[in-house]
């Protein structure tokens, strides 16, 4: 039960975590499994996380653009006005008496 209760919050903060990666800047969507991979600990799945790609976008959090690299189009992620002003939104929220519960949380013993 302890494994599945981590991988189940973990999956909780991909949406953040896509959000804040491409506020940064635009990446593809295999880039993006992969930094999620190295951020979480978790191997991701391209079916895990294209789909959160696609959902984000349709509901205009990211925004995606096609470029050329190499001798092939690649597509690229960003986040839109709407995604960053979410995204300052939650930090604002995580700045309440919470953001001090999960630094007590975090911290090593």
């Amino acid at each position: 039960m302890g494994e599945e209760l981590i991988r189940s919050m973990i999956r909780g903060l991909n949406r953040l975590i896509i959000l804040w990666l491409l506020s940064k800047e635009a990446m593809t969507g295999y880039r993006v499994m992969k930094e999620l991979e190295r951020i979480t600990g978790q191997p991701l799945s391209p079916g895990i996380v294209y789909p959160l790609l696609y959902e984000l976008e349709g509901e205009n959090y990211l925004a995606s653009e096609w470029r050329r690299r190499g001798g092939r189009r690649v597509k690229y992620y960003s986040t839109t006005p709407k995604g960053r002003e979410t995204l300052r939104r939650l930090r604002e929220t995580i700045k309440t008496p919470l953001k001090e519960a999960l630094k007590e949380l975090l911290r090593e013993e």
